[in-house]
């Protein structure tokens, strides 16, 4: 599932294909919103809010996306045909260019005034700008009794965190995924080093959390099950933690983050 760095970087992409620019096609190609037409309206902005995807236009009206494991946004010129085999969910075209929604993962349209219906449930987004570090550790310490892995990865506590953050973070603060939250006692620089990381690689178009670029030499853990951890050379472990099938994957060293 793309992280908030991914996400966010897909509503910039969005933006400079369909902010202020008139609708010429709106075609939602779920049954819920069949009939739904958004064509002449103008698109007033487009957002991030964690892994979720925003899209406001004139009207009051937002449609609201979400790429869960599969799914992409691709902009085109406009009127040209989606590859053979894509599954389309949405399509919202201009004069200029056309942005094809495929294998979304959810699709809405809300009232603006109704957005938190659909991400009312978030936490703080690590990349929005009003991140709030404050309130996103006071929400981790609310659960002290669960494990940091699976806290970091509920959107409900912080938003646009997922596996590879997670094991990227907690490596560089030397934090077990297993300890339990009441059992760390820095969880500000965690929380600080975990928006940084995202930080940096929001604009960068890749994940690098070593300071190295090269393919290969990207991630300390993430990536690396089996090999020589790069700090100390015990083998990375690889392992599953939580409820949702697509983020169980857990990647660690057993040394530089004891339990």
């Amino acid at each position: 599932m793309p992280e908030g760095d991914a996400v966010y970087r897909t509503a910039a992409r969005l933006r400079e294909a369909l902010d202020g620019r008139v609708l010429t096609r709106s075609d939602f190609r779920v049954p819920r919103y069949a009939t739904s037409d958004l064509t002449g309206r103008t698109v007033l902005e487009n957002l991030s809010r964690g892994k979720h995807l925003l899209t406001r236009v004139e009207g009051g009206l937002t449609v609201h996306t979400h790429l869960r494991m599969d799914g992409s946004w691709r902009i085109t010129p406009p009127g040209r045909r989606p590859a053979p085999g894509d599954v389309v969910r949405l399509i919202l075209a201009n004069d200029t260019w056309q942005a094809i929604g495929v294998k979304l993962g959810m699709v809405d349209l809300v009232r603006t005034d109704q957005e938190h219906r659909v991400v009312g449930h978030l936490g703080p987004d690590l990349l929005g700008a009003d991140w709030d570090a404050a309130e996103a550790v006071a929400r981790l310490r609310a659960h002290e009794g669960m494990t940091i892995g699976e806290a970091l990865l509920d959107q409900r506590n912080l938003a646009g965190i997922g596996t590879i953050y997670r094991a990227e973070t907690l490596f560089l603060r030397g934090v077990s995924p297993w300890r339990k939250i009441g059992d760390i006692e820095d969880l500000d620089g965690l929380v600080s080093l975990a928006q940084r990381l995202l930080d940096f690689n929001k604009d960068l178009g890749a994940t690098v959390t070593t300071g190295d670029r090269r393919p290969g030499f990207q991630t300390w853990v993430y990536g690396r099950a089996g090999r020589p951890c790069r700090r100390c050379g015990t083998r990375i472990s690889r392992g599953e933690m939580g409820a949702s099938p697509q983020e169980r994957l857990i990647l660690w060293c057993s040394a530089c983050q004891p339990l």
